[in-house]
């Protein structure tokens, strides 16, 4: 299995329960007992961490992770290391794969890990029935059998980035025999894993607390009990923190950051993470015009907004891909040049006397300065004739909106890519039959479609180096920046930021 390069990487680096704790500003750092709190940026809307819209939200991974384990793990660092399978991989001719399965391992319930859980597993996944997302990777293999510890399975669609996946979106074990008992709804109600925490309380749009598992096969975790806080507000996670109410938090405005790493008793990482800030372009009304999709583009300093409105925390980008995916091509450029954008935009009859009109939506507080950030952009876009209406929403409208393929002509948006590979970035923005995408024509579909089987790993990131290419000289999408993530903790907790975004609580301890 090919690692991906991560060096730079490792180099560089509800709002109910909020209120309730703001009303006790004396409480004292959860961390100094066996208790760790954090105050999150999104909700969990599902205990299935294998099918609906939340299945494909990378924030929330942090907290499937604790509960459930995946396939394949992945460290901090994003390097893949063995999970619930302890080897993997492919026969020479690339027909079969095998896979072998970690033993001495316990659901949370008490019962017995083992190969039958892994197949289940993965039947389900590839079943179009089930609802889960990704449903296009898993039905590559088929026809499952298990010999001793070792699952086989045939090729039925080469995909090379199959083992990949594993370590990703959707790819967490669940019980075979548990879940058949319970059903769907049973599950939702009390869910098990084989993760290092198990779920004690739930209470949807609230919170929801975690027990350590004693038995966990990587060894018990340090804290005995975890609690997330729902909060999306970033106000409000800023003064959960401030106030000692939680212990950790992520993603607030960096000035809050700064201010708070600057006082005693908090401590702070920024970390580059695998996450970009893009805008979502979606192929209609004004957008299917070239010269305003090229023209919002090179009307937005990516850079200003970067060093002003972010304090620097930022890398700009002009593809989906980020300096350390593996496709990443530096030449590609679209050049921030207002003059140009006013000269395509007048090409289409359309001045600051006569702008061009359209929606952009966003979140808010979901990503540092997210609709800050907007309003810049907004602002820039009205100096060379865009008139752009911003629309606030959820983080899980977005997602709702998108795999109804309603999204506005335009619509910020975070993506995750702790994998790094092209197919997981370029691929299932920009390929119109993913349910991830906004964008649909058949130029970029048929430059696309061939590159999802290609087996010459050489030739298929080349292939996918020209998309991007193609994708920038068309003004598809507006790639903005690689994300820095702010986490800001009591200096009484020792963290390990993650850089796929998601600080995971086992990786935690006591200082």
């Amino acid at each position: 299995m090919t690692k991906l390069d991560r060096r730079r990487f490792i180099q560089s680096g509800t709002a109910g329960v909020a209120a309730l704790s703001l009303l006790h500003p004396s409480v004292t750092w959860a961390a100094e007992s066996d208790t760790l709190t954090i105050a999150y940026n999104v909700n969990l809307p599902s205990w299935d961490p294998t099918v609906g819209l939340s299945a494909v939200n990378p924030t929330i991974q942090s907290i499937y992770r604790s509960v459930f384990d995946q396939y394949v793990g992945q460290k901090p660092d994003l390097e893949f290391e063995p999970g619930l399978l302890t080897g993997w991989g492919w026969n020479d001719d690339r027909t079969k794969v095998w896979m072998d399965v970690r033993e001495g391992v316990k659901w949370h319930d008490g019962s017995d890990f083992g190969p039958a859980d892994i197949v289940w597993s993965l039947e389900r996944a590839g079943n179009k029935d089930t609802g889960n997302p990704i449903q296009f990777v898993w039905s590559k293999i088929g026809n499952f059998k298990i010999e001793g510890n070792r699952v086989t399975a045939d090729v039925l669609a080469f995909e090379p980035t199959l083992f990949k996946w594993m370590a990703f979106l959707t790819a967490y074990v669940l019980p075979k025999a548990y879940y058949e008992k319970v059903g769907a709804d049973g599950f939702e109600a009390k869910p098990i894993g084989t993760g290092p925490y198990m779920v004690d309380q739930f209470e949807r749009n609230a919170f929801v607390r975690l027990k350590a598992n004693p038995n966990y096969w990587g060894g018990k975790p340090a804290f005995e009990t975890v609690i997330y806080k729902f909060v999306p507000d970033a106000t409000s996670r800023v003064a959960e923190v401030e106030s000692g109410a939680s212990d950790l938090t992520l993603d607030i405005p960096y000035e809050e950051f700064d201010r708070l790493k600057a006082k005693s008793g908090f401590s702070g990482a920024t970390t580059p993470i695998s996450d970009i800030g893009m805008i979502f372009l979606n192929d209609i009304g004004p957008m299917e015009d070239k010269n305003v999709r090229l023209a919002a583009h090179m009307a937005v300093n990516k850079k200003a907004i970067v060093d002003r409105l972010l304090r620097g925390y930022g890398v700009p980008i002009d593809t989906l891909q980020a300096p350390e995916y593996i496709a990443f091509d530096s030449s590609i450029k679209v050049a921030y040049d207002p003059k140009k954008a006013a000269e395509l935009l007048a090409a289409s009859g359309y001045s600051k006397d006569k702008p061009v009109k359209f929606k952009i939506q966003t979140t808010r507080g979901f990503k540092p300065k997210d609709y800050e950030l907007i309003q810049a952009i907004v602002g820039m876009w009205r100096k060379v004739g865009i008139e752009a209406e911003i629309e606030v929403y959820e983080i899980a409208k977005h997602y709702e909106l998108r795999a109804s393929d309603t999204l506005a002509p335009a619509a910020f948006y975070n993506w995750g890519n702790a994998i790094g590979d092209p197919t997981t970035s370029t691929g299932f923005a920009m390929f119109g039959p993913s349910p991830h995408s906004t964008w649909d024509t058949d130029d970029l579909d048929g430059m696309i479609g061939p590159l999802w089987g290609e087996p010459d790993e050489t030739k298929r990131i080349a292939g996918w180096k020209k998309v991007d290419q193609y994708i920038a000289e068309q003004g598809y999408v507006i790639p903005l920046l690689q994300y820095v993530q702010p986490i800001i903790h009591s200096d009484k907790i020792k963290i390990v930021p993650n850089i796929a975004g998601a600080p995971e609580p086992a990786d935690m301890k006591p200082s």
